[in-house]
């Protein structure tokens, strides 16, 4: 899947993600607080900034209408969007300061948020200048997303009008779908829009039936929805129950979530709607659009803090119902690895062939296992094994290869590689612990010096005697 020459308008309210990353060890003397020793700042975009990033990660073209203050944050968020090249739509308004949020983190976990926002709707004059910022950006969009965090972008003004009003108008006479991401029970301003993506809450205050009730009524209640406000569809958003979307004329579409490790839902429905708009715009239908954004936000969901979703991690997720979820592309596996970091958690990185599994590589997995948290297998390819091994080998590909090895407890990771070493990969993810067999010393290990130099460590696993893949093939007559 590509979304390259795919462009999607964003616009709503945009904002800076500001994160703390600290160490707590103890509790202050001077109150009952924990004490938060400072390891590292930085800043993303968020709110409609963040969907924006995400489609631009997605390969699409994804221009972004907003409001900002004269301030550092807005400075800040602007030169983000720039290195991201994101198309800058902001218009800096002088009577409020960008909306920025603040949170502290420890071992992935948020431990306090700070907002600093002005809720207001826009001036006159900010509408007229957001509005032919809109009118410039919609030339060649396959989809308009409306990401509404109610902090005023998209409210109806005092005198009447709103953007949202402007935006489905002037989409609408150009036949471009509109796609919402919804705030608050009063979905009056969304009329008409394309598609609707509540989440079971926002679902629930909007019809006043949570969505886990009867589904007989749920399904009356999202279909009286719909009607009431001409929306063409509602997506619902279920968390780890999935998606479920309502459409005139079908019977409700309900998708399964994939089971995930969540660590964050900060920006899920973000990644959703950013998948779920790209896929509108590359021209595919509405049910196979639902799917891939469930799967993007199943990937969100499990990474800690606001962080996009790439191309290379959707595609990987996409394929997901393969016999082997955890045979990663390299590409998918350092946007893994980085997030483990993010985490606070330890990578340990082996390799090897693993043609015919025995003792000796179940050792070798539990040592590497109990090294650090998070365990990488690196497979030499049936090509990589050939050079090395001979034409007779491997006696299985390197598909039941990596299943086989995907099976063992506490292995988190499978990645396959071309080379005749690992050397590559290595200096990709980095890893903290490089972990290969006795029989070497740390000089002849492939990629000692650069885990060395980085911080990490190398350790010589104890063999298993008697334990060769090389014997059992003799033994089998295989040579």
């Amino acid at each position: 899947m590509n979304f390259c020459g795919t462009r999607v308008l964003v616009v709503g309210d945009v904002m800076l993600d500001h994160y703390i990353a600290c160490r707590v060890n103890r509790v202050s003397p001077e109150a009952p607080v924990p004490v938060a020793h400072v390891r590292e700042r930085w800043s993303v975009p968020g709110g409609a900034a963040n969907v924006a990033r995400n489609l631009a990660r997605l390969t699409a073209d994804a221009p972004l209408v907003g409001l900002v203050g004269p301030d550092e944050a807005g400075r800040e968020l602007r030169g983000l969007l720039e290195a991201e090249r994101i198309r800058d739509g902001l218009v800096c308004s002088g009577a409020r300061s960008t909306i920025r949020k603040t949170r502290v983190m420890a071992r992935g976990q948020q431990l306090l948020r700070f907002d600093e926002e002005e809720i207001a709707p826009p001036t006159p004059e900010e509408y007229g200048r957001l509005s032919e910022k809109i009118l410039e950006c919609l030339p060649g969009c396959g989809a308009v997303i409306l990401s509404d965090y109610g902090k005023g972008a998209l409210s109806a003004m005092p005198g009447g009008g709103s953007l949202c009003a402007f935006v489905l108008g002037r989409a609408r006479g150009r036949g471009i779908p509109v796609l919402v991401d919804p705030k608050g029970a009063d979905w009056g301003r969304y009329a008409g829009a394309q598609c609707v993506t509540p989440n079971s809450a926002e679902f629930a205050a909007a019809c006043g039936l949570s969505f886990e009730d009867d589904r007989e009524r749920r399904e009356e209640r999202a279909a009286a929805l719909r009607g009431r406000f001409a929306f063409e569809r509602l997506l619902v958003t279920r968390g780890p129950k999935g998606m479920a979307l309502f459409e005139g004329g079908c019977e409700p579409y309900y998708i399964r979530d994939a089971a995930r490790e969540v660590a964050d839902v900060s920006g899920a429905g973000d990644t959703a709607i950013a998948a779920l708009g790209a896929c509108v715009a590359a021209g595919l239908g509405w049910r196979e659009s639902a799917r891939v954004a469930n799967a993007a936000a199943g990937i969100a969901v499990g990474k800690a803090g606001t962080a996009p979703v790439s191309l290379a991690e959707l595609n990987q997720a996409l394929h997901e119902n393969s016999p082997n979820p955890k045979l990663h592309t390299p590409a998918a596996l350092r946007d893994r690895v980085e997030e483990w970091r993010r985490k606070g958690e330890s990578v340990v990185f082996t390799n090897g062939c693993f043609d015919l599994l025995h003792p000796g590589h179940i050792s070798l997995i539990r040592q590497c296992a109990a090294l650090g948290d998070r365990l990488v297998v690196a497979l030499n390819s049936d090509a990589s094994v050939r050079r090395l091994k001979g034409a007779s080998r491997p006696v299985q590909d390197e598909q039941s290869r990596a299943l086989l090895v995907a099976a063992l407890r506490g292995v988190d990771a499978v990645v396959l590689f071309d080379e005749d070493t690992p050397l590559a990969l290595i200096e990709a993810l980095g890893p903290d612990v490089l972990v290969k067999g006795a029989d070497y010393t740390e000089q002849t290990v492939v990629g000692a010096d650069m885990v060395k130099a980085r911080g990490g460590r190398v350790h010589l696993a104890r063999l298993t005697e008697g334990c060769s893949t090389t014997d059992l093939v003799r033994r089998m007559g295989g040579g």
